[in-house]
């Protein structure tokens, strides 16, 4: 119902994230039927307070954990910084999870940090989904927010790409067909009727110039004759628009 709907996802449905306003009701890639069909359990060997850890990506591959203390530690105090390294390589992956002392140095966190530039990189900040958000499916089994255009596994639900608004179908029809009030709905058909007129009357004029072009070229007349019976053809055409 369009009283329970809202911009951001209250509880993870990777059919509705797979969606622009939320109303599809089958899968348009793969992707999005491996994660419906995922049974994926949030890593219990994280720790801390998920309602008070902000999920910080698109970080600069070389930004350190001193950088993000550096930035994030301004809008309060910071318990942990926890920058999601490749296990092999060691080398940063581009996100990092901020967690705060204090839930009002998270909001403000939240408010002001995002789209802020690190390192020449425009940083995406919001609050951890992994343990907060039902049914969480991560991006690596085809849910998530996150993707690309050009991939064609766009999300929508999260705070970077919210729902759209759904069309209210049975209001558009009506207007559509002039079902709205009785003057608009006179004035509609009352338009369509001169309209439907008009190109009749146009019809009917073309085809009886013609029809006496075909009979001049019959009978051979000269090209002058032709011209002004064709004038004065054009004539009578134009009294009868302007009676």
């Amino acid at each position: 119902a369009m009283a329970d709907w809202a911009p951001i996802a209250k509880e993870y449905d990777p059919l509705k994230a797979g969606s622009i306003d939320g109303t599809d009701e089958e899968p348009h890639d793969r992707a999005i039927w491996r994660a419906m069909l995922a049974r994926y359990v949030p890593n219990k060997g994280v720790t801390g307070d998920p309602h008070l850890t902000l999920f910080v990506a698109r970080l600069n591959l070389q930004t350190t954990e001193e950088k993000l203390k550096e930035v994030f530690s301004r809008y309060g105090d910071i318990r942990k910084i926890r920058l999601v390294r490749d296990l092999v390589t060691g080398f940063s992956k581009g996100y990092a999870f901020i967690e705060y002392k204090e839930e009002r140095a998270l909001l403000k966190a939240h408010r002001d940090a995002n789209r802020l530039v690190i390192d020449q990189h425009e940083i995406f900040v919001d609050f951890e989904l992994e343990r907060t958000l039902k049914g969480w499916i991560p991006r690596r089994l085809g849910g998530g927010f996150g993707g690309k255009k050009e991939s064609g596994q766009l999300r929508f639900g999260g705070r970077d790409r919210p729902f759209r608004k759904p069309i209210n179908l049975p209001n558009v029809k009506n207007d559509f067909y002039g079902e709205g009030s009785t003057e608009k709905r006179n004035w509609s058909r009352e338009g369509t009727r001169d309209w439907r007129t008009r190109d009749r009357d146009q019809e009917r004029s073309r085809d009886k110039r013609w029809g006496e072009r075909e009979r001049s070229w019959a009978w051979g007349d000269s090209e002058r004759e032709r011209d002004s019976r064709e004038e004065r053809s054009r004539g009578r055409d134009r009294k009868d628009r302007d009676r």
